[in-house]
């Protein structure tokens, strides 16, 4: 792993969405730990320098359920910034009557809401964490924003950090006549693209050997359909990451698994490699009869 992940940390006010905001994080790949005591922190680093993880982006919540915040945050994040370690501060806000009705709907306790009223709870932590909000890196304002609209907030976010390799790919062939696949997230049915099957000199070999290979790819059909396929491809994956996914399983099919598909499974992960993507082959059927 890198000595040095990309490290975020999420503060901000009660009821803005830190703990939804970690989740999300979490789902998009990131390593998280909510409400971290701020002694921690350091220690944290330490161990993330030593694990054999392979650690890019670790989000952190931090906050003021933990009773000495306040006092002992601002001075550690500098101190760690100040070491050279890439670090960010993520601060979440919302307005009065926001933050309001979703105490009011969640009937939690407000950490400052011990005495006097819920308003008054509110507005004494927004005004105790005002100078962390003006050391921020960044401000996100949810009041408006739905849950989608966090996530894709988020996902920006983790953009910055993430490459594509994160999106795992894995392209299955495989035959009709032994039935679909259940696991896959999209197929692909080639049967269409003529057969090798019916050339007797290649009857007998697959798609792994170079003349099924060469045979199937001459064509003028396939050359065709490569062309559209592939950019379809890169149009759908990258919604695929928009939705969080880290895996998706594409497969293709022929009518035995054995020459087509294995094939057109090949090209798909050269084509997507070189994209960036980290990409899996899996030939179901390649040695069926």
């Amino acid at each position: 792993m890198s000595d040095r992940p990309e490290l975020i940390v999420i503060s901000g006010l009660s009821g803005s969405g830190k703990s939804t905001a970690v989740k999300i994080f979490e789902d998009l790949g990131a390593y998280c730990v909510d409400n971290l005591p701020t002694a921690l922190l350091p220690k944290m680093l330490d161990l993330f320098r030593e694990s054999t993880m392979d650690l890019k982006l670790v989000v952190l919540g931090m906050d003021i359920r933990e009773r000495s915040f306040l006092d002992t945050f601002p001075e550690v994040f500098r101190g760690i910034r100040a070491r050279g370690t890439p670090i960010r501060l993520l601060f979440l806000t919302a307005s009065e009557d926001v933050l309001v009705r979703r105490y009011s709907e969640t009937r939690r306790v407000h950490p400052l809401g011990s005495t006097g009223s819920l308003l008054d709870a509110i507005r004494r932590e927004k005004e105790e964490m005002e100078p962390l909000a003006k050391l921020a890196d960044q401000v996100i304002d949810t009041s408006a924003m739905n849950l989608r609209e966090l996530r894709e907030e988020i996902r920006v976010i983790c953009d910055e950090t993430r490459s594509a390799e994160e999106l795992s790919l894995t392209l299955l062939s495989f035959g009709y006549k032994y039935g679909l696949p259940f696991d896959t997230d999209l197929v692909f049915d080639v049967r269409f693209l003529p057969n090798p099957f019916f050339v007797s000199r290649l009857k007998h070999q697959t798609g792994l050997d170079d003349p099924v290979r060469d045979f199937v790819l001459s064509k003028p059909e396939t050359k065709s359909f490569l062309k559209e396929y592939f950019r379809f491809l890169l149009y759908l994956i990258p919604r695929y990451r928009l939705e969080g996914r880290a895996y998706v399983t594409i497969g293709i099919g022929c009518t035995g698994g054995r020459h087509r598909s294995v094939v057109i499974a090949r090209e798909t992960a050269d084509f997507l490699e070189k994209q960036g993507f980290s990409v899996t082959v899996r030939n179901r059927d390649v040695q069926g009869e």
